[in-house]
């Protein structure tokens, strides 16, 4: 017997752009919340022109279909007096609603936390903003890699001799739309017992120093020392030798923590015996002992190394790239692709969600929708 999506019957409804919002209500729809996307008229999402590369499907962008998969779309104009009203009248039926507006924005157009909620008093409210609600910061550009520059973590990425490394990813947007996701399914389970609903908020800001949770803590009660990157082959700010990410003959080999002794004796390594004894000196020296590491490394295949290390149960592991994640057994038997189609022919390979429940991943089949594709439909079944 087939049982119904966790979420079955709720109804969210976003008015997010771009990432973080959209990715709070991509898991929402994932776990099996319907979500209805409010979009402007006049060129929808913005994130429908944020190319990533030269690569446009049916018109859009292919962050857009990835992040907006199975969401339906109402067009609505929220300078029209009318289009406000009508948003309203969902609202009033709504289970959730996201929002990622400025700071200000969302209360000049009436549709704030109070002014939904005496709508409809059961509502998840949820907003996510660049610094939060107050500060010095609140009117700058909630963007992902400005969050990241003011955040501290780009000082954990790279070498040393590098300055700031930015994460070549979104975290930002992702972590805070993960962030709000959490919180509104607490707050769906408070509503259920006592009929209550709740503001959630969140920005990139706090989900990125939330983040950073393990190392600040240790910066925090360290006498606040900053963070000390290795110069050579750094994987982690706070983590001693041999961890790190080597070249082979032939590819690249990750080492994760490993006493340094075994790691001489499997690589039969004398120059490591000054350090082998001397566990302090595995993260003061580091990186003359990684030096030294990455010499041997490179003299054999990645293979070979795997053949030597994994039996005596080293924590290592081959640094692949897609084509090879995609083709190996351990991605392929998670079964984490799937493709969605539109009615105008677009067809898109995208992932699916990476939760499971009761042993099964959901899957969807309809691809992101065109600006106002619903509208029609929408306005007629709640009488907009």
């Amino acid at each position: 017997m087939t049982t119904a999506p966790l979420l079955d019957g709720i109804l969210v409804v976003d008015m997010c752009q771009f990432l973080s919002g959209p990715y709070a209500s991509l898991r929402l729809m994932d776990l099996g919340a319907r979500v209805i996307k409010i979009e402007r008229p006049d060129g929808g999402d913005l994130s429908r022109r944020l190319y990533l590369s030269d690569t446009e499907i049916g018109g859009d962008s292919t962050i857009f279909h990835a992040i907006n998969r199975s969401k339906e779309s109402l067009a609505l104009d929220l300078k029209s007096a009318d289009d406000v009203a009508a948003l309203k009248k969902l609202l009033a039926r709504a289970d959730i609603v996201l929002q990622n507006f400025r700071p200000g924005v969302i209360e000049r157009l009436g549709l704030d936390y109070a002014a939904v909620k005496a709508i409809n008093p059961r509502i998840v409210y949820a907003s996510i903003t660049g610094y939060g609600s107050a500060g010095p910061w609140v009117e700058r550009p909630g963007q992902d890699l400005l969050a990241q520059a003011r955040s501290g973590v780009m000082w954990l990425n790279g070498d040393a001799d590098q300055g700031p490394v930015p994460f070549a990813l979104a975290i930002a947007d992702m972590l805070a739309g993960a962030a709000v996701a959490q919180g509104v399914l607490a707050a769906l389970v408070r509503r259920g017992r006592t009929g209550e609903g709740a503001h959630i908020e969140t920005s990139l800001l706090e989900a990125l120093v939330d983040f950073q949770f393990e190392v600040l803590t240790t910066h925090l009660n360290d006498g606040r020392r900053k963070p000390r990157r290795a110069g050579f082959r750094s994987a982690h700010a706070y983590l001693s030798a041999p961890y790190g990410v080597y070249p082979t003959m032939d590819g690249h080999l990750a080492l994760a923590m490993t006493p340094l002794g075994r790691i001489a004796d499997l690589l039969d390594l004398p120059a490591l015996a000054p350090y082998r004894d001397m566990p302090g000196s595995w993260f003061t020296e580091r990186d003359a002992i990684k030096t030294i590491i990455a010499a041997r490394l490179a003299t054999r295949s990645t293979a070979e190394w795997l053949a030597l290390l994994e039996p005596a149960d080293i924590w290592c592991a081959k640094v692949l790239e897609w084509p090879e994640l995609l083709e190996s057994e351990g991605f392929r038997v998670l079964d984490m692709l799937q493709t969605v189609r539109r009615f105008d022919g677009v067809s898109i390979e995208t992932t699916r969600s990476p939760i499971r429940v009761d042993g099964q991943r959901s899957r969807t089949h309809r691809a992101a929708p065109l600006i106002g594709e619903q509208s029609q439909a929408i306005r007629e079944e709640f009488g907009l």
